[in-house]
């Protein structure tokens, strides 16, 4: 039985001369598999009881993040849970209660969607999926509406936190009716992440 040596064989390798490729996380590279048509109509624009819900994604320096991805789903107005096949399927009048959008290069996102309702009487909100470049694992957060108090100061997620931490959940609404939001990765006014 013959041994070799690789340690000999390795020796005669020439030096290297180039640093190692760095590893990369989950972006840029959002529009490959993630897009389809209409991703971010949730509700088709301008029908009945649909609003904007958009807002900027920030790093932790304050600068807008320009290829990140958003996802979002929600309750329809009446509380109910849209359980259809196909979500990812737009007709152009049904309510699917999921949208996804990337943003711009001002780090700016946008869904026409509607306002959630309650779902067992708790605070109305959006639950909502970052996906960014540097993240090794999408953030998990929620948008709330920012009516009814009563409900926003009983939800247990909400009273668990003190009120700067509260605010980075609750979206502000326009006269229009939209709905404006901010996301900020880290840093002041840093978004409350969940984890599951």
């Amino acid at each position: 039985m013959s041994t070799h040596d690789s340690s000999a064989a390795l020796d005669d390798r020439p030096a290297k001369t180039h640093e190692p490729t760095s590893g990369q996380t989950i972006g840029p590279f959002f529009a490959f598999g993630l897009n389809y048509p209409k991703m971010h109509e949730v509700a088709f624009p301008h029908s009945a009881g649909a609003i904007v819900l958009e807002g900027t994604v920030y790093d932790g320096a304050g600068h807008p993040i320009p290829d990140a991805c958003i996802e979002i789903w929600g309750a329809d107005t009446d509380g109910s849970i849209p359980r259809g096949r196909g979500s990812r399927r737009r007709d152009d009048h049904t309510f699917t209660g999921f949208g996804r959008s990337h943003t711009n290069d001002e780090g700016h996102f946008e869904f026409w969607t509607r306002n959630p309702g309650s779902v067992d009487g708790e605070a109305p909100f959006f639950a909502a999926v970052v996906f960014a470049r540097g993240l090794p694992n999408k953030l998990h957060t929620r948008i709330y509406l920012p009516e009814d108090a009563e409900r926003l100061a009983a939800d247990p997620l909400l009273s668990s936190l003190d009120e700067s931490e509260r605010a980075t959940l609750v979206a502000t609404r326009g006269a229009d009716g939209s709905l404006h939001f901010d996301i900020r990765l880290q840093g002041e006014r840093e978004t409350v992440f969940l984890t599951f």
